[in-house]
């Protein structure tokens, strides 16, 4: 209906001014269009409670217009936009706040170029995440053994290694993490180490991110093998995996050793007690377990090391003929092993009383012995002695069940993939509240085994949600599948993720193990792309300033003096240390979003965020510093601006172009040369009225600031869309200032003269022009040398000591700083 009263009143401004009634009517019935004013009135003034009722009108309408979600064309280019998901221990603070408005901001920009941007929706990710974690059990790759973990005792649950932070504290309750040995649920990453080492190589510089992953997994130069563990002659059924950084010569092995922390003497193993009399503190120790390789069936003692090995693997392989280290352990404690490299005349090295890899030159047997323990599944996998197997398991209610039945007589055995998704039992029985809390979760333990229908017990571990988002890019290409975690032609259509945006802090832990789920993914003909992210943005810290007293203690800044000269405590008037570090709660540095959008409204801390400092780097957010209200000041500016538009052409004469002066046109023109970098304010109230240019620029202008400030935005863009008699007919009226087209260059802009005139300046100081050819003048280098090369130049800078030039393309400049 709106686009038919606009072809009326595009009609009705070629008519003279008997038409006028016409037109009032026209125009009352465009002021009702969505504008949150029920009056359809425009405010003149940009005040704070303005801000509000714009923000109160458009955001519900901004948010269901995002929410929409439209088949593919694939006919056009699309582009695949991503942001860290979200875990936090309580609200989501500044450092989410930045991350999304980054985001946001750059996946409408690319919409508007005419890009697809893919929607999100709240995916079921129980189901997906155990059908991946189901599929990594068939391949081996998910398994369960005993291990010495970080226990966080107040949040009664296991950590990573890397969610202990430097003092030995868990990153999300603080507690101090003790040391415990428990039977739990491991992925093995370290099967996809070498080839996500190498895929690196392909990737685009990600400023610095390849090298922390590089470093993360290490020199894959070695491989876990398997072990069978007896004592005497009696089998225990239990397995110990050792590194070797030399498989090749495995046959040569003396010993596997153990280090002291080893979980078989700490844990639940039978062969505990025969370790621990075998060791003495201290010293390398001969015991009488004995392991056999399940490759070679090679029956070799196991040892252990005097101290805890160095790296990663708690066990490694012994083998003389490539370690002096091991050779020396072998020789004082008395262990026989074979010599199993041959050094010929030429240097080269070859294997000898190896069994079938005898006679093959170093390099060759390590190809075929990894690969032929890769084919048995007894190890293999080429990787580096530093990095582990991802820990998986965590001992609380919230989090994705792990879809396995724990069988007496079958052993653990995988939910059929038709009886998915596992649910946890509802956390209300737990209460006392519909039932027996202890019947309730009896009832849910215990079950009946897949396999043989015998009594079992459900697994009680949750996964860690590292693995919720480890693949969670992967079911925003497909999300209402309700078959499979995604179709492969949409995965392939919409893989890789364009660009990946989140914190520093995510750049190894979290990105290794998404990189990994996706090779694996790929491996398993789910996905034509191996690496799931094309280009990544590792956004900076936002941090706060912090006071802390000598003790250590960190103050709110309530509690700190400011009167002096420096901070003190307001209370003991001791000195305090200010520092800037991320914000924290227990640091008292953290500023609540919801506080500063109340107070300044959502564009105003989106422009902050977004101009405050470069997305890679950090972000000082100082509260006595002007920033906030001066951005506050600019989205004033262009609310003026665009008032004055409004007012100037409310009056019932039409605009008329060929009214402008000569003056009035040459000011016009330079609108039009720089419509998408400025708008001068102090334009010609006939120039404001009259010009196509002036309005082209303007709209230009609130179309390139929707992705910044979608909400003051889309209300400029409605109080536009009121103006009769619109010069520009290219913008699409009928719809928001989102879903405009991002302003194109005018190709007549580019045809530009042969030659430029730029103006050469000597210390700030115009001194004349000189002529550069066109196709050059952008070049620094080659504008330098002209100018030296010209009269000009000749005669004004030669033999003066040039120490800095700087060239201006834009406005067609160059400065030369000299020595006086």
């Amino acid at each position: 209906m709106a686009s038919a009263w606009q072809r009326l009143a595009l009609r009705a401004s070629l008519l003279n001014s008997q038409l006028s009634g016409v037109l009032g009517v026209i125009r009352w019935a465009r002021r009702v269009r969505s504008i949150y004013s029920a009056t359809g009135k425009w405010t003149k003034e940009y005040t704070l409670q303005t801000r509000k009722d714009v923000e109160k009108w458009w955001h519900p309408r901004i948010k269901a217009q995002a929410s929409d979600t439209l088949e593919a064309d694939k006919s056009k280019p699309k582009f695949y936009m991503l942001s860290m998901f979200p875990y936090p221990s309580g609200k989501l603070h500044m450092g989410h706040v930045r991350v999304y408005t980054i985001s946001d901001a750059i996946a409408r920009f690319q919409k508007m170029r005419g890009m697809q941007e893919i929607t999100t929706c709240l995916p079921d990710y129980y189901k997906w995440t155990q059908f991946l974690f189901i599929k990594l059990h068939e391949a081996g790759l998910a398994y369960q053994k005993e291990a010495m973990v970080n226990w966080d005792p107040v949040d009664q649950t296991v950590l990573a290694n890397e969610q202990v932070d430097e003092h030995g504290c868990s990153w999300r309750s603080g507690a101090k993490v003790e040391q415990k040995y428990l039977k739990q649920w491991f992925i093995k990453t370290t099967a996809y180490a070498k080839a996500l080492q190498e895929a690196l190589a392909d990737l685009p510089d990600w400023c610095g991110i390849k090298g922390m992953q590089a470093h993360w997994i290490g020199d894959c130069v070695g491989c876990h093998l398997d072990f069978r563990l007896k004592l005497g002659e009696h089998a225990t059924g239990e397995k110990l995996t050792a590194y070797t950084a030399t498989p090749e010569a495995v046959y040569g092995a003396s010993h596997v050793a153990i280090s002291p922390s080893h979980a078989l003497l700490h844990g639940g193993s039978p062969l505990k007690e025969a370790l621990r009399q075998a060791l003495v503190p201290g010293q390398d120790c001969l015991t009488p377990v004995v392991a056999v390789n399940m490759l070679t069936q090679q029956e070799v003692p196991v040892v252990i090391a005097s101290a805890d090995l160095e790296g990663s693997p708690d066990a490694r392989i012994g083998i003389p003929s490539t370690s002096s280290e091991d050779a020396l352990l072998a020789q004082t404690l008395g262990l026989a092993y074979a010599d199993v490299i041959e050094t010929l005349p030429d240097g080269t090295e070859r294997l000898s009383s190896s069994a079938e890899f005898t006679g093959m030159a170093r390099q060759d047997a390590f190809a075929a012995l990894t690969q032929k323990a890769r084919e048995k599944r007894v190890g293999g996998h080429v990787t580096s002695s530093k990095l582990r197997d991802w820990l998986i398991s965590r001992q609380r209610y919230w989090g994705t069940p792990i879809p396995v039945v724990h069988c007496p007589a079958c052993g653990p055995v995988p939910v059929p993939l038709e009886d998915l998704p596992v649910t946890l039992p509802s956390i209300t029985a737990f209460t006392g509240r519909g039932g027996s809390p202890l019947a309730t979760a009896s009832e849910w333990v215990h079950c009946s085994c897949p396999r043989c229908q015998g009594a079992a017990r459900r697994e009680t571990d949750t996964m860690d949600t590292f693995v919720d988002s480890a693949w969670y890019y992967l079911r925003f290409t497909d999300p209402r599948n309700a078959h499979s975690p995604f179709s492969p032609a949409s995965a392939d259509y919409w893989m890789p993720v364009d660009l990946y945006v989140g914190g520093k802090e995510h750049a190894v832990m979290h990105l290794f193990y998404a990189r990994f789920l996706s090779h694996f993914c790929h491996d398993r003909k789910m996905l034509r792309h191996r690496e799931p992210f094309r280009k990544l943005l590792a956004q900076g810290l936002i941090k706060g300033q912090t006071f802390r007293l000598p003790s250590g203690q960190y103050l709110p800044r309530e509690q700190v003096d400011f009167t002096g000269p420096v901070p003190v405590h307001a209370e003991t008037r001791a000195e305090l240390e200010v520092t800037w570090e991320k914000m924290s709660k227990s640091k008292h540095n953290g500023v609540d979003p919801e506080a500063m959008v109340g107070q300044y409204g959502i564009d105003t801390v989106r422009l902050f965020l977004l101009f405050a400092a470069p997305p890679e780097k950090d972000l000082l957010w100082d509260l006595q510093t002007d920033a906030l209200p001066g951005v506050l000041r600019w989205q004033q500016r262009l609310w003026s601006l665009a008032t004055r538009f409004i007012e100037a052409r409310a009056s019932d004469s039409c605009p008329q172009p060929q009214l402008l002066s000569e003056e009035d046109n040459a000011k016009a023109r330079k609108l039009w040369e720089y419509k998408n970098s400025v708008v001068s304010q102090q334009a010609p109230q006939a120039v404001v009225q009259h010009s196509p240019e002036f309005e082209d620029a303007l709209c230009a202008l609130v179309v390139m600031a929707a992705p910044l400030a979608p909400h003051i935005a889309s209300e400029l863009w409605a109080g536009l869309a009121l103006v009769p008699r619109k010069l520009c007919t290219h913008y699409a009226w009928d719809a928001g200032v989102l879903l405009q087209a991002w302003p194109a260059v005018d190709p007549q802009f580019f045809q530009q003269p042969d030659v430029v005139e730029v103006a050469v300046l000597i210390n700030n100081k115009a001194c004349g022009k000189v002529p550069v050819p066109q196709q050059v003048s952008r070049d620094q280098d080659k504008v330098h040398e002209l100018v030296l090369q010209s009269e000009l130049g000749a005669r004004l800078l030669q033999g003066r000591s040039i120490k800095k030039a700087f060239l201006s393309p834009r406005t067609a400049l160059i400065n030369f700083l000299v020595q006086e």
